[in-house]
């Protein structure tokens, strides 16, 4: 008579059954008290302890500066754009590079790219006056009507620095046109650069790919100081910038402070904080803040520090007692935000564009906080 085998897939189950049910055996006591801070193993598939979470970043430091201003590169300039005029109460000039008019998206995605970029699968629709400003001035009224933005008078006294790449092919030149023709409605203070054969990038004068080149990380090096020039029209007066390496602290510090679950909203765990010595001496005193947003897939995570180091700021920051704040975001797969965007076309709240939309407001509790308001 034949032995009775135990077929090999139910050998399988079986082992997996164990897996599930069976405490591990107990380990030896640790020998340093390291050891015992290692991560338990669980008692539940798979059979392996998960990997250690990384640190909690520390907290944003409560500073104490003034003259808050805003600046961006593509999305990031959209959310400069959205910043700028819902707390138009606070903040006093922004630098828009390769943006749109303030609420240009209409909070739909096949709006925001192919009418206010070239960015999607439809078609690309870009034309003079294409966005309509008017309209979205309008819609900006029954904003501040509904309390959801600052007064857009407050724009009068802001100074906007724009600029637009003569070769960028993903925000072309139109819609920058209609940026400006959105703000000289209230406000005469602009500064509008578009000669420079640039691409869809952060210009600098010294780092970066070729000045015609699209790709990462979107700083191009087109012998032209884009941050420096932003800075100095909203600050008049500025005294040159630093030729020494970065002598000024890069802070990080834990979004999730300002927004609960950050990444599930399109923010990382992580952003960060440029201190010039005489601020952090000062904790801020005498000291502007500046806060600057990378563009689409500019964030730690797909270009670790080359935005927050190289894309132009840090160096007038060290001799301008200039706070620099990079607040960073994360994607949201698959079909969200895949490109680590800031939200201008309503990716994860449809009130983006006011006060109380989850990014715009997590931004302004960091301001809060380094500005001495909370």
């Amino acid at each position: 008579m034949p032995r009775r085998t135990i077929p090999v897939a139910l050998l399988l189950i079986l082992i997996a059954i164990a897996a599930f049910v069976l405490p591990p055996a107990r380990a030896a006591a640790p020998a340093t008290a390291s050891a015992a801070q290692e991560t338990p193993h669980r008692w539940w598939w798979p059979p392996w302890p998960w990997p250690p979470r990384p640190p909690k970043p520390p907290h944003l430091p409560a500073m104490q500066a003034t003259d808050v201003s805003v600046s961006g590169l593509s999305s990031g300039g959209y959310m400069a754009v959205q910043f700028d005029v819902a707390y138009s109460d606070l903040v006093t000039g922004a630098g828009i590079i390769a943006g749109g008019p303030y609420g240009c998206s209409q909070g739909r995605l096949d709006t925001a790219t192919a009418v206010c970029s070239c960015t999607g699968l439809l078609p690309c629709n870009i034309k003079p006056g294409g966005t309509h400003p008017a309209a979205l001035a309008a819609t900006a009224a029954t904003y501040e009507k509904q309390g959801g933005i600052a007064p857009l008078a407050n724009l009068a006294r802001h100074r906007i620095w724009l600029f637009s790449g003569a070769a960028d092919t993903l925000v072309p030149r139109p819609v920058m046109d209609d940026l400006q023709a959105w703000y000289s409605r209230y406000t005469t203070l602009i500064a509008y650069r578009r000669d420079l054969p640039a691409q869809h990038a952060m210009p600098t004068d010294r780092y970066g790919n070729a000045c015609g080149d699209l790709g990462t990380p979107y700083i191009n090096n087109c012998g032209f100081d884009a941050a420096g020039a932003l800075l100095q029209w909203i600050y008049p007066g500025l005294v040159p910038r630093s030729t020494a390496p970065d002598a000024g602290r890069m802070i990080e510090f834990d979004q999730s402070e300002f927004l609960a679950d950050p990444e599930a909203h399109g923010m990382a765990l992580r952003g960060y904080l440029y201190v010039p010595r005489d601020c952090e001496a000062s904790h801020g005193r005498g000291c502007r803040l500046h806060i600057a947003f990378h563009g689409c897939q500019q964030n730690w995570a797909n270009v670790g520090d080359q935005f927050i180091r190289h894309a132009g700021y840090n160096a007038w920051a060290d001799s301008n007692r200039l706070l620099v704040l990079y607040p960073q975001t994360a994607a949201i797969y698959p079909l969200a935000n895949p490109n680590a965007c800031w939200d201008w076309f309503s990716y994860d709240d449809p009130a983006y564009a006011r006060r109380q939309g989850r990014q715009m407001a997590a931004i302004k509790r960091m301001v809060d906080r380094l500005t001495r308001h909370q």
